[in-house]
Formats: C-alpha cells, structure tokens, sequence
C-alpha cells in the first residue's frame, strides 16, 4: 500500500534519496519512517518522523542519513549521504495510524566498496 522509490547501487560516499508515497485512503498518519533488514539480519529502525516532524535515528546513520516528510502529499523521504557498504540492505518503509501499521515493498540498496 505504500509506494517507495529511489533504490539503487552506488559506491561507498554517494548518495541516494528514498522516497515513500501512502495513498489517499491512508490518511491522519502519525509517525512514519524507514526500515531496513539486511541479509541475515533482524529488520531495524533507521529513522522516524512524526506529524509534528519530530525524528529519531539510528546512531549508525545519524549525521549521515536525514528523513523528511510532506504531510500535504503523504509522502515521506530518507536522503542518504557518505553510504557505506554496510548499509547495503532492504529499506522498508513505514506509516502508522492509530495501532494499524502499513508497509511498503521494499526497495534494495546496495552500496559497492
């Protein structure tokens, strides 16, 4: 139900900006955020941002990774900077509203050394 885009393989120190699009009919969305699950690994939070634009982040991306969100187009946004290779994983996003949960597909960032 969720839409997300900007996925991609960039080298160590690019940049990529996520994108992650709610439909309509999921509206009055409090917190939405960004996961990710590399393989063999447990999915974990990268950051958070509420309808009051508050955010949490990971500490192993803070100063590097900065999420945004327009709630008029219920989309929010992860730009990444200095990528490193351990960052490579599936990026998840997310929305809640109220105790329901909504996820995207995934989309898959792969960083090269």
């Amino acid at each position: 139900q969720l839409v997300e885009s900007g996925g991609g393989l960039v080298q160590a120190g690019g940049s990529l900006r996520l994108s992650c699009a709610a439909p309509p009919s999921i509206f009055s969305i409090n917190t939405m955020g960004w996961y990710r699950q590399a393989p063999g690994k447990q999915r974990e939070l990268v950051a958070s941002i509420t309808s009051g634009f508050s955010t949490v982040y990971a500490d192993s991306v803070k100063g590097r990774f900065t999420i945004s969100r327009d709630n008029a187009k219920n989309t929010v946004y992860l730009q990444m900077s200095s990528l490193k290779p351990e960052d490579t994983a599936v990026y998840y996003c997310n929305a809640i509203v109220g105790i329901a949960r909504y996820w995207g597909q995934g989309t898959q960032v792969t960083v090269s050394s």
